[in-house]
């Protein structure tokens, strides 16, 4: 069975009620329920995490491939941008991952037009909302078939 783990980074336990006009209404539980359920269609499983800690994502990341992660879908929030540590885990392990952005961060910030994750990833889905999750699963998918 193909393993996806979806990362989450700080601030994204509070989709759903945090700027709604940038980030949309749904929660980070309602996005992980829909992949969920696009996995099983397709024999896959999803197994979803956030942290607002660096450590505890570079943990997760780390463990990605001794847990049998095929691939992982990240959304690191602001650790995008600031997280070389975050950046070296992903060097390290070797696991394909797919990062993914709710809005457009080129739209936002100068300091958000910047990643030091998107060098190193399989893909990159910035502004198309909380649908980039489910691109970057069947992007995932595509890429490594159910086992």
């Amino acid at each position: 069975m193909t393993r996806i783990l979806v990362l989450n980074g700080p601030n994204l336990n509070l989709l759903g009620t945090r700027e709604p006009g940038t980030y949309g209404s749904q929660t980070l539980t309602d996005i992980l329920d829909r992949l969920e359920t696009v996995a099983a269609s397709r024999g896959a499983e999803i197994v979803g995490y956030q942290s607002n800690a660096e450590h505890e994502l570079i943990e997760q990341v780390q463990a990605a491939k001794s847990l049998g992660f095929d691939a992982i879908i990240v959304n690191a929030g602001a650790y995008t941008h600031t997280s070389i540590a975050l950046r070296d885990a992903f060097a390290a392990v070797a696991v394909p991952f797919y990062e993914v952005h709710i809005s457009n961060v080129y739209a936002r910030e100068t300091f958000r037009h910047h990643s030091h994750l998107s060098a190193l990833a399989a893909g990159v889905i910035v502004g198309l909302g909380t649908l980039g999750y489910e691109l970057a699963l069947e992007a995932a998918l595509r890429a490594h078939p159910i086992r």
